[in-house]
């Protein structure tokens, strides 16, 4: 079912899996190119650079390459080793204000997730000085397709280095087991730290106010990677933001049914559900406040319907009635719908549902939006209509604006998502060992990061209309993380009445820079 195919953030293409490639990933030269943004009225002058950074596995022990220098002969079968150990090339693009002292300039990592996709769509929509123009919430017609000058750029107060995670975009992987190596939840975090500590030693970051900001999968990777920061490389962040956030994937809406006897992802689906059910006017009754709407549903998802699903075979069926009817008012489903999915529905089956009379699916990533469902009598929805109206500017846009104005890639392919289909979701979870199931869960280390940096902030952004991960999600995974209570001081949240891509719609997007402009400003240690 192509639902299960979906990325947290974009939809996995098939592709053929890569051709082993040389031992070391022959990287382009850097290129650097000048322009100008205009954000809140004032132009803001700055450099570019497109280029990639060699980061190595775990393991890699670089004394073969220090003797090479040094023109001392190897051990040949060493040798033979190091030549062939996994490397990574990952590309970047990095936004520098003109003029101002590094230490006095905050410096932002942005990426997408996947996990295995490329930041083309941080890149283009979020806060760079260039993004794609995407108004409404439905498909939008063949290119030619709008770039626009960005008033929401982050360029107003952080430069912005936007990051493409190992096999994705131009970054490449090589080696003995590189997809091994760097294609899981750990290796990915390993690569992405490595990659930060050498960009802050190249372009001389070290002492700038520094965050991470990270969208879906990338959420997950913020919590391994600020705790790999800190514990490895002993540096410290500023803040952690998040947009979109998954920690634990036992909390996800997709497929719950197939981890039996777990219902918290249902109840933390409910109130998304509630939402989309409001703006397509699918509810019984009249609701004129949103938010107040959403306050109720969340209540009730914490008491009488987290109590009634708990109880399994035992709730009584008076009881069973009353909480399908209730679900009836805040979803808009029929009731005899919900009493056979025995109170449990899952988010495919709902995007399928919800419309369904009018042969309508409605979409996950953000579901204000529509399209005609392909199959009618199909249990779960298809496909996303969101992914499939805005994908094509994306990619275009990004693939021309790489080429002809940054001027890099010319002759290369960019990569949408890792083409090795292969994924490693095991853990190693600070202090705990590997999990041992393949679910990862990194609460423990956002938490551990927190608890030994306590002046770390973190904020997190979400969408009321993501069904990809929902926003009540979000909120109870922090409120669920292994620390000191008097560590959630430290975290902030914002919600925004946009799907999982809180950026393509522009009065959002207007939020979104605002409110993490403000948490910057706040937490840089500039003021």
């Amino acid at each position: 079912m192509l639902r299960k195919a979906l990325l947290l953030g974009a939809a996995i293409m098939a592709v053929p899996a890569l051709a082993a490639g040389p031992a070391t990933p022959a990287p382009n030269a850097d290129s650097v190119t000048n322009g100008t943004v205009t954000v809140n009225g004032a132009t803001i002058p700055y450099r570019a650079v497109a280029g990639t950074i060699l980061v190595h596995g775990a393991d890699y022990n670089d004394s073969g390459d220090i003797l090479a220098k040094r023109g001392t002969k190897l051990d040949a079968g060493k040798d033979d080793d190091s030549k062939n150990a996994p490397v990574a090339s990952m590309f970047y693009t990095a936004y520098f204000k003109e003029g101002v002292p590094a230490e006095k300039r905050p410096i932002t990592f942005l990426y997408n997730g996947g996990p295995g996709s490329a930041s083309v769509w941080v890149h283009m929509g979020t806060f760079g000085p260039r993004r794609v123009n995407t108004p409404g919430d439905t498909h939008l017609p063949a290119a030619p397709y709008a770039l626009i000058n960005n008033p929401q750029s982050l360029l107003d107060v952080s430069d912005v280095v936007f990051i493409d995670a190992p096999g994705t975009g131009f970054s490449r992987i090589a080696g003995k087991d590189a997809a091994k190596e760097f294609l899981g939840v750990d290796g990915d975090g390993e690569a992405f730290t490595h990659f930060i500590s050498k960009f802050l030693a190249k372009y001389h970051r070290y002492n700038s106010p520094k965050y991470l900001f990270g969208e879906s999968y990338g959420t997950m990777r913020s919590a391994v990677v600020i705790n790999d920061l800190e514990q490895d490389e002993n540096i410290d962040f500023n803040g952690v933001i998040l947009l979109s956030q998954i920690l634990n994937y036992d909390n996800s809406d997709d497929s719950p049914q197939f981890n039996a006897g777990v219902d918290d992802p249902y109840v933390l689906a409910l109130p998304t559900y509630a939402a989309t059910a409001w703006y397509h006017h699918c509810l019984p009754a009249e609701h004129p406040d949103l938010k107040a709407f959403l306050h109720e549903v969340e209540h009730f998802a914490m008491t009488d319907y987290t109590l009634a699903l708990r109880q399994g075979a035992d709730l009584p069926d008076d009881q069973r009635q009353a909480i399908a009817a209730k679900l009836h008012d805040y979803t808009g489903l029929p009731v005899d719908y919900i009493l056979r999915a025995d109170l449990r529905v899952n988010g495919g089956e709902f995007d399928q549902q919800l419309q369904a009379k009018t042969g309508m699916a409605t979409g996950r990533l953000d579901t204000r939006y529509s399209s005609p469902t392909i199959d009618p009598m199909s249990q779960e929805v298809d496909y996303d209509p969101q992914s499939s109206a805005i994908s094509s500017a994306y990619v275009t846009v990004f693939n021309d604006y790489v080429r002809n104005t940054l001027k890099y890639g010319t002759d290369e392919d960019y990569r949408l998502y890792n083409s090795q289909g292969h994924w490693d979701s095991h853990h190693h979870q600070p202090g705990h060992g590997y999990q041992p199931k393949g679910e990862p869960n990194v609460m423990t280390d956002l938490a551990m990061a927190m608890k030994t940096n306590p002046n770390l902030h973190v904020m997190l952004n979400a969408g009321y209309y993501d069904l990809a991960t929902p926003y009540f999600e979000g909120v109870y995974e922090m409120k669920h993380l292994p620390m000191p209570n008097s560590l959630q001081k430290n975290i902030e949240y914002a919600q925004y009445t946009s799907g999982h891509m809180v950026y393509v719609d522009p009065n959002t997007l207007q939020q979104l820079h605002d409110n993490v402009a403000a948490f910057i400003r706040r937490t840089d240690n500039l003021h």
